[in-house]
């Protein structure tokens, strides 16, 4: 049973997506990426509009943050991303 505690908020949820998204990208580096193709990966399908809807969002706002570029239909990390996970290890 869930309790209160384990409710989140939409920020959260979005922030949530766009950890994922952006792992997604990093891992897939150096490969160039589809908009389509990352849909794919991340598992929405064409019908399921809530999750396009949140993988949208979530590209818009890491382009927003400098974490990544959207070139036309590609998607990708940003210099400052790369060496973001780098100094991670």
């Amino acid at each position: 049973m869930k309790g209160m505690d384990d409710i989140r908020t939409p920020a959260e949820d979005d922030a949530a997506v766009e950890a994922a998204l952006l792992r997604q990208l990093l891992a897939l580096h150096p490969s160039q990426i589809t908009f389509g193709e990352l849909l794919r990966e991340i598992g929405a399908g064409p019908e399921d509009f809530a999750e396009r809807d949140a993988v949208e969002r979530a590209v818009r706002d890491l382009t927003a943050a400098g974490l990544l570029h959207r070139n036309g239909d590609l998607v990708l990390p940003s210099r400052a991303a790369l060496r973001f996970d780098e100094l991670l290890g």
